[in-house]
């Protein structure tokens, strides 16, 4: 898999999601998505043991968060989110890494993920991890409007090794 990015602080710590990340994790995906998810939609994913959801936390502070939702071995990432003070700087490819080999080790084989086709950055972060381009969602998101590239992460990849 190579090297991972490199990451600009030394203090970063990836664990899972604690109830008292909620509402740190909810301003974030507020500033990342024009639909975020609520802070009530993140305590009930807390509760459920289908899925894995991971905060990057540097210098004490909540970063960013992805997530997983196991669905019979199949891994759906629905949310990657890093806030923009630490944007482009390794923090979404670590989260996912450990996201990956957590899921890996939690049944889940094969990872899939939806990513707006304008969004280069972070289409070039899920390549990076093995994911390939598997076909367009039309019209799949909203507020804008705009495609989903349908991406898969298959068992043909090796796994990562932290």
């Amino acid at each position: 898999m190579g090297k991972p990015e490199e990451v600009m602080s030394e203090n970063l710590i990836i664990r899972p999601m604690e109830p008292e990340d909620v509402e740190r994790v909810s301003q974030i995906e507020a500033e990342c998505f024009t639909m975020p998810w609520s802070a009530a939609a993140y305590r009930d994913v807390l509760k459920d043991e289908k899925y894995l959801y991971l905060v990057a936390v540097i210098d004490g502070q909540v970063a960013g968060m992805c997530g997983v939702t196991n669905i019979l071995g199949e891994g759906d990432i629905n949310n990657v989110a890093v806030t923009e003070k630490y944007r482009g700087q390794g923090i979404a490819f670590a989260m996912l890494s450990e996201l990956i080999c957590r899921g890996e080790a939690f049944g889940i084989t094969e990872f899939t993920l939806e990513v707006r086709v304008s969004n280069a950055s972070a289409i070039h972060v899920y390549e990076k991890l093995g994911f390939r381009s598997e076909g367009i969602r039309p019209g799949f998101y909203e507020k804008p409007v705009e495609d989903a590239m349908i991406m898969w992460r298959r068992q043909t990849v090796p796994a990562i090794t932290t």
